[in-house]
């Protein structure tokens, strides 16, 4: 495990020299890229809910740790492609709101789900992010790199919290999750309310 930490960054590197090559021989696909690295980090909302995904895997274990933080991009692609093709979903913002709560609470109770389920919660919430960053593609922006881009900014923010949730194999590291998994869903309680008083 340690090995394949070491290894992660690297890999990252490697698997992103395409796009970063790509991206200086076009200027409007460097735009569309760089626009879809930067828009999952652009919230906190999205930010602490995608961390919380790789926290919970973590904690859940193999085949956990790789299963859900590998699900959520999948399906997040998905809902993407319905935000860029402009189908309407309701509550996008309702909908990543609850997500920080539910993944948070998960990661304070310590959740076992069965694996399907775990993966399914996962799955469900990923459809309204990958939405919100779907419909907000930049005018002129190359929507195949823009999608790729917010892909890997998503992917790096999972490995983030599984890194840091490697700390729950101590006792102080499992009460410092929980601590997390409380911040989470306290954080989304506010984005609930924020998004349903607007």
């Amino acid at each position: 495990m340690r090995r394949m930490m070491r290894a992660a960054p690297v890999g990252l590197v490697a698997g992103l020299w395409p796009f970063l090559a790509w991206a200086h021989a076009e200027q409007g696909g460097a735009e569309g890229f760089l626009a879809g690295l930067r828009h999952p980090v652009s919230g906190m909302d999205h930010v602490l809910a995608m961390i919380a995904v790789g926290l919970w895997g973590a904690q859940l274990g193999a085949p956990a740790i790789w299963l859900l933080p590998v699900t959520f991009p999948l399906v997040m692609a998905f809902g993407g492609m319905l935000g860029l093709a402009g189908v309407a979903l309701p509550g996008v913002e309702v909908g990543i709101a609850v997500s920080a709560i539910v993944l948070g609470l998960a990661v304070l109770a310590e959740g076992r789900p069965a694996l399907w389920v775990a993966a399914l919660i996962v799955g469900f919430f990923a459809i309204f992010h990958g939405h919100a960053h779907g419909a907000e593609l930049p005018a002129g922006g190359d929507a195949v790199l823009y999608s790729a881009g917010f892909v890997v900014a998503t992917g790096m923010l999972h490995a983030t919290g599984i890194g840091i949730g490697l700390v729950h194999r101590w006792g102080w590291g499992r009460m410092a999750l929980r601590g997390a998994g409380a911040v989470v869903a306290s954080a989304g309680v506010y984005f609930l309310w924020r998004s349903l008083s607007r």
